[in-house]
């Protein structure tokens, strides 16, 4: 059930599988397959990575800048679309609704790149989630916490405040062992994204759209699994339904009864 004031504020679904290195070559009839379904915009996206080059014997290990090629594949309002490299792709939206909506959607994406260029196998599958908690007036965000999660006070003006805790979980039915990364930053700042994770292309819900300071926390969950999996959908679809499971038992231990109250 979709919660009214539901907190996400971004959510991604990723997959990673056996490198394409001619991508590049694919990438319009995936493209115009993903159009058909209402992805219109389509832009390349050049990122700029460091890597190291083996070291051979004493001599040590070099860096190298590498441009990366990534293509976005947009609704045209901006509120979900793909993000397409040679060996990933990703699902985002800046508008969750339910796991009804998002989850089948990355399915339907990867089905589309299988479709052109014939995936041999996955290799990872994770979701992840951003939750904003923005007390309103007369609130706090302590609120809104498990009390495990309330941390240090001891009078002084907090800035910045993180907790990180990592679990292995049962998935299934292709992966049995997940790794699912929790982690609650508080701040008094704008409502911002780790630096990891951008919504690249997407524009937020205007409610999300937080620019001045103000005390909040973010909610980061972090599901995945790892391993060589099979180009079985329905078997992809089960294993993604998994992840988001023990997401939603992650969510369900940090906030309190209070915040379920205010959000449901």
């Amino acid at each position: 059930m979709k919660m009214t004031k539901a907190p996400v504020y971004y959510a991604l679904a990723q997959t990673q599988f056996n490198p394409v290195a001619a991508m590049a070559k694919y990438v319009d009839e995936i493209q115009d397959i993903l159009r058909r379904e209402g992805y219109t915009l389509f832009e390349p996206q050049e990122i700029t990575q460091l890597q190291f080059i083996s070291a051979v014997g004493q001599v040590p290990a070099k860096p190298e800048v590498m441009q990366v090629t990534n293509w976005l594949i947009s609704k045209a309002d901006r509120t979900a679309g793909f993000i397409l490299g040679s060996s990933s792709l990703a699902y985002h939206t800046t508008h969750y609704e339910t796991r009804n909506e998002f989850l089948p959607e990355l399915v339907q994406g990867l089905q589309a790149v299988h479709q052109v260029v014939s995936l041999e196998h996955i290799a990872r599958l994770g979701l992840r989630y951003l939750d904003a908690v923005v007390p309103a007036e007369g609130e706090s965000v302590s609120q809104y916490l498990a009390d495990g999660l309330q941390g240090v006070s001891f009078g002084a003006k907090q800035r910045y405040a993180m907790s990180e805790s990592v679990f292995e979980t049962e998935t299934g039915p292709m992966v049995k062992s997940g790794t699912l990364v929790a982690r609650v930053y508080r701040a008094s700042s704008p409502l911002g994204y780790p630096p990891d994770l951008m919504p690249h292309g997407l524009q937020p819900l205007l409610r999300f759209q937080i620019n001045e300071a103000v005390s909040h926390a973010v909610i980061d969950s972090d599901h995945f699994v790892e391993g060589r999996m099979p180009i079985d959908f329905e078997q992809i679809k089960g294993q993604l339904a998994s992840l988001h499971a023990g997401i939603k038992q992650s969510f369900e231990a940090t906030i309190t009864p209070y915040a379920k109250e205010i959000w449901r």
